[in-house]
């Protein structure tokens, strides 16, 4: 009977010895996840502390940005109208162009065409 019993014990153990293994994976996974939360948490809190001396830096420099925005768009909107007017004056040479080639049929033959054809049937 003593070997039976030692078999037990030794199952027993086995089970015990597997539990713990499951129990220190598990604690290994919660560790895991609470160090990825701290660094995250580090993380953003140094991006909001940088935005910060971004913003701080930003204003003291030049201002507000809305006047480098201001200038930006008045500039775009210049090179717009220019481009506009541009387009206007040049509308309808673009068309006359376009029309000529499209009206414009050459009835010529090329030479390589023609001896081409010579040789075939010549």
């Amino acid at each position: 009977m003593s070997n039976g019993a030692g078999i037990q014990e030794l199952m027993a153990a086995e089970t015990r010895a597997s539990q713990i293994v499951a129990e220190a994976r598990i604690a290994r996974g919660d560790r895991m996840k609470q160090a990825k939360a701290d660094a995250q948490e580090l993380i953003n809190s140094y991006r909001s502390e940088k935005q910060e001396e971004f913003n701080n830096t930003v204003l003291a420099a030049g201002g507000s940005g809305g006047s480098a925005s201001a200038k930006l768009q008045a500039e775009t909107n210049e090179t717009i109208s220019v481009m506009r007017g541009q387009f206007q004056r040049n509308q309808q040479k673009a068309i006359d162009v376009l029309l000529s080639k499209c009206c414009e049929v050459s009835l010529e033959v090329p030479t390589a065409r023609v001896r081409s054809t010579q040789k075939l049937y010549g």
